[in-house]
């Protein structure tokens, strides 16, 4: 959701901007704030999906038990609630008092002091990375120990092992792809918080670069994920819009 309104936000900006915004100074704030605070909720969304594939691969016998649909309601709107707050204290200045930093009319830009620029580069960047690149080296490891045990004991499974076999092939086949969505968020980010922290502003296509992260996400989980291909499908094609259509399978 959050990817797919950063695409929405920035194909909304691309129609209304041509070299000059003509919304006043209130909306470009808000414009601004809204899409901050999708970018960081991106970001965070990652890390709740390297924390769920940690708790599958390396504790998968009480999976069941400590990831809920209810615990993952509560985090996903923690998620959004914490981005909110975040990025509110981080553009406080430019919410209080828009257009603050505008050096002409049509001119929409907003400008983050050197401390709050700080801030925002470890808990939007490193923080998240952090988290994410440790938990994907703990999994890694063990889905390595897991292909080997299975390697070991394949001559001896049985039917009812095969079926494990395959459920390990699905968990090591998430990790696979937790590794691909990091190299692609470090292609994506670095560019643009490097620029940012030497050049106090970022050119156009480091901007543009960091933007297209939101939109290789749920390609690569496309790409990866029969399932998501068939929700997709579903979706694209307004089958969803059909009676029954919770009930199809998709798995």
């Amino acid at each position: 959701v959050s990817d797919f309104f950063v695409g929405l936000l920035m194909l909304i900006q691309m129609m209304l901007v041509e070299g000059c915004w003509y919304l006043g100074d209130v909306m470009c704030s808000l414009g601004q704030y809204i899409d901050y605070i999708i970018a960081s909720t991106s970001v965070g969304t990652m890390v709740l999906i390297s924390i769920d594939r940690y708790v599958a691969i390396c504790d998968p016998m009480h999976y069941s038990t400590k990831v809920t649909q209810k615990r993952a309601k509560v985090c996903v709107c923690l998620c959004w609630s914490c981005s909110v707050i975040f990025q509110s204290l981080i553009l406080m200045e430019n919410l209080i008092q828009p257009g603050r930093y505008n050096s002409c009319f049509g001119e929409c830009i907003v400008v983050i002091n050197y401390i709050a620029g700080i801030v925002d580069v470890i808990f939007s960047f490193l923080l998240p990375i952090t988290v994410i690149v440790v938990l994907y080296m703990r999994v890694f490891v063990v889905a390595v120990s897991q292909a080997r045990a299975m390697r070991s004991h394949i001559t001896t499974v049985t039917v009812q092992g095969s079926r494990k076999v395959t459920a390990k092939k699905s968990e090591l086949k998430a990790a696979r792809t937790l590794g691909v969505v990091v190299t692609v968020f470090l292609m994506c980010f670095c560019p643009f918080y490097c620029d940012t922290l030497i050049n106090q502003s970022s050119a156009a296509f480091v901007i543009c670069l960091f933007y297209f992260n939101s939109c290789l996400n749920p390609m690569i989980y496309a790409f990866f994920y029969p399932w998501f291909r068939k929700c997709i499908k579903l979706i694209f094609t307004l089958e969803i819009l059909r009676p029954g259509s919770s009930e199809v399978s998709v798995m």
